[in-house]
């Protein structure tokens, strides 16, 4: 297939610039996004590659998820002729309807990438506004500069694709996620022949996944963990609550199989979950026999040894199924002694605190938890150090520039291209928002645009900012003390008492004492203080109560003081 959307579709030649800007993915695991431009004289087009989210870390409170900071499109969005979608997890798709509302370009990705797409961007009211393009491995396209090859990569997804995109200054390839499985649980395994066919052609850069660049070896097939499953669904005296991320379709499948030799029932819990399952069933990427899937009212009627929830959560998310349970909060079920929990994730970077608070919450409940490395339930969907290896040798690129990884795992990556020949002056480490410049000889690092986190809290997009989390922060950990006084207008004299009030910092009955304190010091500064604005006195109020909290407590609660004049 080929589509064309460029306006500067002649002029072209090979004296311009290779622009690379990632704005999400490198330095960090998740939120992956980027850009890649051609200048030329006065011809500008680019392409968009993914557009991830990243879930909040433990002190991020009140945060649903962070999106790439991507203003930097906002200006060259007439250049953009098309969002190319590698496959469908979280950290590549879930800001996509923030993307789309603001790009006017076909979106591009596979049959089960397209349905998860669908899937989002109904659910934000732009489904019918965005142009979706389905492509599969094997296809070439042309935007504007840019010849775009889709190749197969496996993952723990379907239907992954790397890109080898040629440009007017020479061959980019961009392998996606991916890890080298030999006996995938679709049973297609990644496409060696082109990537040997790009070394052929020569190629320019290699933009490669790191997220497991200090792990060492191979990582295992998905298919090695169904017997791990077998066992759990053979000897589980109650029922199974498997957990897993909604988009993870081949593991629900796995689950299905081995549910389907035990005769178990299925419920699926989560509204993600829910529109997952059934877009991979209409589509066919998911096949779960007809007598299988029942209501919560019909799987309370049945013994605990024929049902199995799936459902999500495994990253510690409170609103997700898994910590509803933990805590007794789910609307449809509670934890029973006799549940096994089945964890099939590992922790993201950064949530570990968050998963293993949801383990220990379940296990109080009286629920069995297993979870890697108690029991081989997952595998990881990256590469690790020798089939990293392996790409660059199959691939053999002039310049390496590691993406999708902590910088940690982006200078392991680059350590390994060393060692494999390419000179350290070929190989940018670089963090999100730095500017790659590629001619067919040369790559610079340039200046940094911004690249850092937009907080999404509901319907709030980047109002939320570090000066407001860390305002959270205090409100957390010491809480807030509200003053009210009221002072004569003509003798500057406190009339009746302070009000004072505390949520979070002490409880009121047991530190009478502290707030008596409290009212001398209020005393005492108006009595110290004339001729000033009540908005001076406040503050003097304000700057005066901070001090006397934390001398007496060692704490510094937020401190609101309301001056009126009667």
């Amino acid at each position: 297939m080929s589509k064309t959307r460029s306006k500067q579709a002649d002029a072209r030649g090979g004296d311009g610039i290779l622009r690379v800007v990632p704005l999400g993915g490198l330095g960090e695991v998740g939120k992956n996004m980027m850009i890649m431009e051609y200048v030329s004289g006065n011809s500008h087009d680019s392409i968009i590659i993914d557009a991830g989210i990243m879930f909040p870390e433990n002190d991020m409170l009140g945060i649903d998820y962070i999106i790439p900071d991507f203003n930097y499109i906002m200006d060259r969005l007439d250049t953009i002729r098309g969002v190319i979608i590698t496959h469908g997890h979280e950290d590549h798709t879930g800001a996509i309807a923030h993307v789309m509302q603001h790009v006017d370009a076909p979106v591009y990705g596979t049959l089960l990438t397209r349905g998860l797409l669908e899937v989002k961007l109904e659910s934000a009211g732009l489904l019918d506004r965005t142009e979706l393009v389905t492509i599969k491995a094997g296809d070439t396209i042309q935007l504007g500069p840019f010849q775009i090859e889709f190749f197969h990569v496996t993952h723990s997804i379907p239907d992954c694709v790397g890109l080898g995109i040629t440009t007017p200054v020479g061959l980019v390839v961009h392998t996606g996620d991916y890890k080298f499985d030999h006996n995938p649980v679709d049973g297609w395994p990644p496409d060696y022949a082109k990537l040997a066919e790009f070394s052929q052609r020569g190629v320019l850069a290699l933009f490669a996944d790191s997220t497991n660049a200090t792990v060492p070896g191979w990582t295992p097939s998905e298919s090695e963990i169904e017997p791990a499953f077998d066992h759990i669904f053979r000897n589980a005296p109650g029922r199974i609550i498997v957990a897993t991320f909604a988009s993870l379709i081949s593991r629900v499948q796995q689950v299905v199989n081995v549910a389907e030799r035990y005769g178990r029932r299925m419920v699926v819990q989560g509204y993600s979950m829910v529109e997952n399952i059934r877009m991979a069933e209409r589509l066919g990427y998911l096949k779960i026999p007809d007598w299988m899937p029942i209501t919560v009212s019909e799987a309370k009627e049945l013994s605990p040894r024929e049902v199995f929830i799936m459902t999500t959560g495994t990253q510690g998310e409170p609103l997700a199924g898994l910590g509803r349970l933990s805590t007794g909060q789910h609307r449809n079920f509670e934890i029973e002694p006799g549940d096994t929990v089945l964890m099939s994730s590992h922790p993201i970077p950064g949530n570990e605190e968050m998963v293993y608070r949801t383990i220990n919450k379940l296990i109080q409940r009286g629920a069995e938890v297993i979870y890697d490395p108690l029991a081989s339930v997952h595998v990881s969907g990256h590469a690790a150090q020798e089939e990293m290896k392996l790409m660059i040798n199959l691939v053999r690129p002039k310049f390496l520039v590691p993406i999708h990884g902590e910088l940690r795992m982006l200078h392991q990556h680059a350590k390994m291209g060393q060692e494999l020949g390419i000179p350290r002056e070929n190989i940018a480490v670089v963090e999100n928002g730095y500017v790659l410049e590629f001619t067919a000889d040369s790559m610079t690092i340039g200046e940094r645009v911004p690249g850092g986190y937009v907080y999404v809290d509901g319907a709030i997009v980047g109002d939320v900012g570090p000066a407001v989390l860390r305002e959270r922060e205090i409100l957390g950990r010491d809480g807030l003390v509200i003053v009210d006084v009221l002072v004569d207008s003509d003798t500057r004299k406190i009339v009746g008492e302070p009000e004072i009030i505390s949520r979070g910092f002490v409880f009121m009955r047991d530190a009478q004492p502290l707030m008596n304190g409290a009212q001398a010091r209020i005393e005492q500064v108006i009595s110290q203080t004339d001729n000033i604005s009540t908005r001076a006195l406040g503050r003097n109020l304000q700057d005066a109560l901070e001090r006397y909290f934390y001398a007496e407590t060692k704490r510094r609660p937020m401190v609101f003081v309301f001056v009126h004049a009667v």
